[in-house]
């Protein structure tokens, strides 16, 4: 993870990590800026270490579990993070150990995902917890935990209702709000909205997505595609 960190971050692009079950997996991560998140085997939040300008932990559920996460992640006095690596520092440019120091708990992104319904009964708690920067919105994991889950892509009225309180709620504490996208039309509809953070797709929708599109286009229309077969039946007689 260490070297994946400061491969992003050369190439100008901001890395955050997810903080989730083991695995690695790449996922696209765009705002009006850039950045991009993998996820990452160890229940902590030793990436900072690792140079990451944030981490993301989903279901987070409770202001205890909040309050946990921010000691973890932020310097005395918001927290309990050590100062023992080396690696962070030297992965941004110009930066000394004390600059550093001074600037990481101000710079650096605490990101909840709130996307069970625990979280959104507790949602007015977590935001108001100094040190989380971000509330972002899990709409598939929310919709199946409310009962509501999201079917050929339509999302039920109480879903809308809980996004759009992870929202409001996020604005009225003067924290940024994330939600995933599908595509870049509903990406673009949730920044119109206001959202701040917004994944616009995986890589795992994308990839297969372009490769059925390129297949599709070279095997041609199902008419163009008969022909050739006539053809080449009538060459072969």
């Amino acid at each position: 993870m260490h070297e994946a960190v400061a491969a992003i971050a050369s190439c100008g692009v901001s890395p955050l990590v997810r903080i989730g079950q083991t695995g690695l997996s790449i996922l696209a991560v765009t705002t009006f800026g850039s950045c991009l998140t993998f996820q990452y085997d160890p229940n902590s939040t030793d990436e900072f270490q690792h140079a990451a300008h944030g981490v993301i932990v989903p279901l987070l559920s409770t202001v205890d579990d909040a309050r946990s996460l921010v000691k973890a992640a932020k310097f005395p006095p918001a927290g309990q993070r050590g100062f023992g690596s080396p690696f962070a520092m030297e992965k941004f440019d110009g930066v000394t150990q004390t600059e550093y120091l001074q600037q990481a708990n101000e710079s650096l992104l605490t990101i909840v995902q709130i996307e069970t319904q625990d979280a959104l009964n507790n949602v007015e708690e977590i935001a108001r917890v100094p040190g989380i920067d971000v509330l972002f919105c899990g709409p598939f994991d929310l919709g199946n935990n409310i009962g509501h889950p999201i079917l050929d892509g339509t999302m039920h009225e109480e879903l809308k209702e809980a996004v759009l309180k992870i929202q409001r709620v996020a604005k009225e504490n003067r924290k940024a709000s994330g939600i995933y996208a599908t595509s870049g039309d509903q990406a673009r509809e949730y920044a119109d909205q206001g959202f701040q953070m917004i994944s616009v797709a995986t890589d795992a929708a994308l990839l297969p997505a372009a490769m059925h599109s390129a297949l599709t286009s070279a095997r041609g229309s199902y008419v163009h595609s008969a022909l050739n077969m006539a053809k080449g039946a009538i060459r072969g007689k």
